[in-house]
């Protein structure tokens, strides 16, 4: 009996797998991207300004993260966003 139903269990594990091959195909032919897009940040880059400001005048990254909202590691994240765009005139101290 589980010899039976171990066997119909690889059998519907198969066909989903195809299924989901074949949907994996279509859609690569239809265009689209497949996989972890960067997307976009509407929130720390709002705020993306305050943050670089607050850091500039010595402030933690846990700190800034508090008084704006963010987490440390977003913070940390727009920081290293803005020097790899040279956009903070400077480097930051953590504090």
């Amino acid at each position: 009996m589980a010899a039976v139903l171990a066997g119909i269990a690889e059998f519907e594990r198969e066909l989903a797998i195809e299924c989901i091959r074949s949907g994996i195909v279509a859609a690569k032919a239809r265009g689209k991207k497949l996989g972890w897009q960067p997307g976009q940040r509407p929130k720390s880059d709002r705020l993306a300004p305050k943050v670089l400001a607050l850091v500039a005048l010595g402030r933690s990254y846990r700190l800034v993260g508090r008084e704006v909202g963010l987490s440390k590691n977003t913070v940390a994240g727009i920081v290293g966003r803005a020097r790899a765009g040279g956009r903070d005139g400077g480097t930051p101290s953590r504090g």
